[in-house]
């Protein structure tokens, strides 16, 4: 009798035109299972080990090298010889956060379904945290402390380690969280714009306590920099650094001169 296959937990089926159900890939394309889709995204995406990446999926790691080896492979193969990549099928699990011991203190599923849903009059802040203090890297925090706000006060706040490191992943964790405001201290052009497309407000270049800086921001005397930039490598900050205050319209910023207006 042959042992069944025991699937592997994934938080999410992937975004993706191209996903089909399992079988339908023709001649000149390449099917890239879900489980081999997740293993990919917490590896090369996430920059997990393939340990962690095993005991997100509840699977062994040499289960997640072999599913690891055979995606990179298809990969290569889509790109080398211009096949079409669709994702079908294989054996899944969506993880949504709704098990006791879901994918622990990393699972945005469970983030959002620990805090509010959020009301009309409610704000939603996003600070890279680290010991208290505003994390100066935004592409490399390892966690961000949020904050839902009503009436220029926080009736809500929770630290959260974040799914992965890298701008793209970072500002897709935020979107996910419905966040409204972006309040860090170096970050990138190409973070900015990731931001931007998620329609949340940026106030960089702001450095001290978390918490009282969320309570400059709410109270219209927050010190931040319209234009701050972060080198990706070296770390440093470059270029003309605009400082100025928010103001009492907490969704709009002009981005002159760092004023928020209306």
């Amino acid at each position: 009798m042959a042992r069944p296959t025991r699937c592997r937990r994934v938080c999410t089926e992937p975004a993706c035109s191209g996903f089909l159900p399992q079988g339908e890939a023709g001649a000149d394309e390449v099917a890239l299972t879900v489980d081999e889709y997740e293993v990919i995204r917490l590896v090369d995406y996430e920059k997990r080990t393939h340990e962690q990446c095993a005991a997100q999926m509840e699977i062994s790691r040499t289960t997640a090298t072999e599913i690891y080896e055979s995606a990179r492979f298809k990969l290569s193969d889509s790109l080398v010889n211009g096949k079409a990549l669709v994702i079908s099928g294989g054996h899944y699990r969506v993880c949504r956060g709704d098990r006791e011991r879901g994918c622990g203190r990393n699972c945005r599923w469970a983030l959002q379904t620990k805090l509010n849903r959020k009301g009309e009059a409610t704000m939603r802040i996003a600070v890279p945290y680290e010991n208290g203090q505003v994390f100066q890297h935004f592409g490399h925090t390892r966690q961000m402390k949020i904050y839902d706000t009503e009436n220029e006060q926080v009736v809500q706040e929770q630290v959260a380690d974040t799914t992965g490191s890298g701008h793209g992943a970072l500002a897709g964790f935020l979107s996910g969280l419905q966040v409204d405001v972006l309040i860090c201290g170096g970050i990138g052009a190409g973070a900015q714009e990731a931001l931007a497309q998620a329609g949340i407000k940026l106030y960089g270049g702001v450095t001290g306590a978390a918490d009282e800086v969320v309570r400059d921001f709410l109270a219209g005397r927050l010190n931040y920099q319209a234009n701050v930039q972060c080198g990706h490598h070296e770390h440093e900050h470059h270029g003309h650094h605009g400082e100025g205050h928010c103001g009492e319209d907490k969704h709009g910023c002009s981005g002159n001169g760092g004023k928020c207006g209306e």
